[in-house]
Order: C-alpha cells, then structure tokens, then sequence
C-alpha cells in the first residue's frame, strides 16, 4: 500500500522490477535513472551478490500528483534473478504497489520466463497478496535481437490470466519501451490510489481532496536531463 506522508506532504509508491536473470530489469533501472534529471531522482543503490544485485532509487516526477498539496514519489527496484537469491526477492516485495514483470524475448529464454513469473506469484502468495490485487504489467525486452519469439507466443505464455494487462515491447539497452513501461505502471497506481481514496472519503463522509486527472503523459518529458 502507498505510503502517505502528512508531515513531508508526499505520496510514495513502490515498484518493483522483477523477471528472470538477465532479462534486462538492471539495464531499465539505469536507462531511467540516467536519462532523469538530478533534480528528479535519488541515487542509484546497488546491492551486490556473488553473481547478482538488487538495485533501486527514487523518482519524483514533475507533474504526477494523485491529492492537491502532496507531491509523488516512486522508489523503483529490481530483484535478483538468480533463483538462488529467493529470499532476496522475497524481501524486495514486501509492501509492492506496482511490478514491471520484464521478459526476455529470446526463444531459448521462454522456460525461465514462465519459472520466474510463476515464482512471483508465489513470493505474493507467501505475502498474503496476488497478482489479483496489484497492478502490474508485461515487458517484452530484447526485441531488438534476431531470435526472438513472436509476440502472440509471449502474450499466450505471459498474459492468459483472466484479466489481460497492459503489455510492451522494449529494447531496454536503447531506451526502447522503457519509459512506456514507467508511464503506464505509473498511471495504474495513481488511478488505483485515487478510487481508494475517494471510496475511504465517502466512508467518512467527508469531501476528498480532489484527485488529480492523471496527468503523466509528461512524466518523461518533465523530468529528463536537459
């Protein structure tokens, strides 16, 4: 559940990255994170293992407000891909709003996709929470290599649950998708946050703070580096 600070006036939502090893979650994290600019994010963590790492960072964008007064924050992060790093993914879901599931979209890689997107509704499960309950959506990356299997396979591997979600296709190593991918997780949480809120309004019977009218369309052009 997003965060809510009265005393900063700030709204904090948590995303998470998540797909096998090597499929790219790294690669997005620091495209965004180097095409931001300073003003608009924190520092990049890295927490390396042997063989992997978890990264993360806040981004607060120019023009993304869910209430009137408060300002918005994403902490993005990815998790190990290693299967030997399970309670490391595990951890890094803990209190998720929103996940990017990025694929690899070489044929050689589609058994590790379906493990790893199995896996993450495994680590929600453990957590008393679903696919059901968060937003979330697809990232097809690697398009931009010859072996790449077509998308109606990945959408009938990846996106066959009862509702289908929002799917892109990205080369994550050029910036292809990438901020797709953010603007459209993005506008989810803020659309899920501020019927949330406005319900919990009318329970109190109380008028709610006017919700913004999503307004990300910008969320890249506001804050890159100029």
């Amino acid at each position: 559940m997003a965060i809510v600070n009265y005393v900063n006036k700030e709204i904090q939502f948590k995303v998470v990255y998540y797909g096998p090893a090597l499929c790219g979650k790294t690669t997005n994290l620091t495209y965004i994170h180097g095409q931001v600019a300073e003003a608009h994010k924190g520092e990049l963590v890295s927490l390396a293992t042997a063989a992997d790492r978890t990264l993360f960072f806040d981004f607060l964008p120019l023009n993304a407000v869910v209430i009137k007064g408060f300002k918005t924050k994403f902490q993005l992060y990815t998790v190990p891909g290693q299967v030997m790093y399970n309670a490391t993914r595990q951890l890094v879901l803990r209190s998720v709003d929103g996940i990017v599931f990025v694929a690899d979209s070489q044929w050689d890689k589609m058994e590790e996709n379906v493990e790893s997107f199995k896996n993450l509704q495994d680590n929600l499960a453990e957590q008393g929470s679903s696919l059901d309950q968060l937003p979330y959506l697809l990232q097809y990356n690697k398009r931009d290599l010859p072996n790449v299997a077509p998308l109606h396979y990945l959408e009938y591997l990846l996106n066959n649950r009862r509702v289908r979600v929002p799917s892109f296709e990205a080369a994550a190593t050029t910036g292809q998708g990438v901020f797709a991918s953010l603007n459209a997780i993005s506008r989810m949480l803020l659309q899920k946050f501020a019927r949330e809120h406005d319900t919990m309004a009318g329970n109190r019977q109380q008028p709610a703070a006017p919700p913004a009218r999503i307004v990300l369309s910008g969320i890249a052009a506001a804050t890159l580096r100029r």
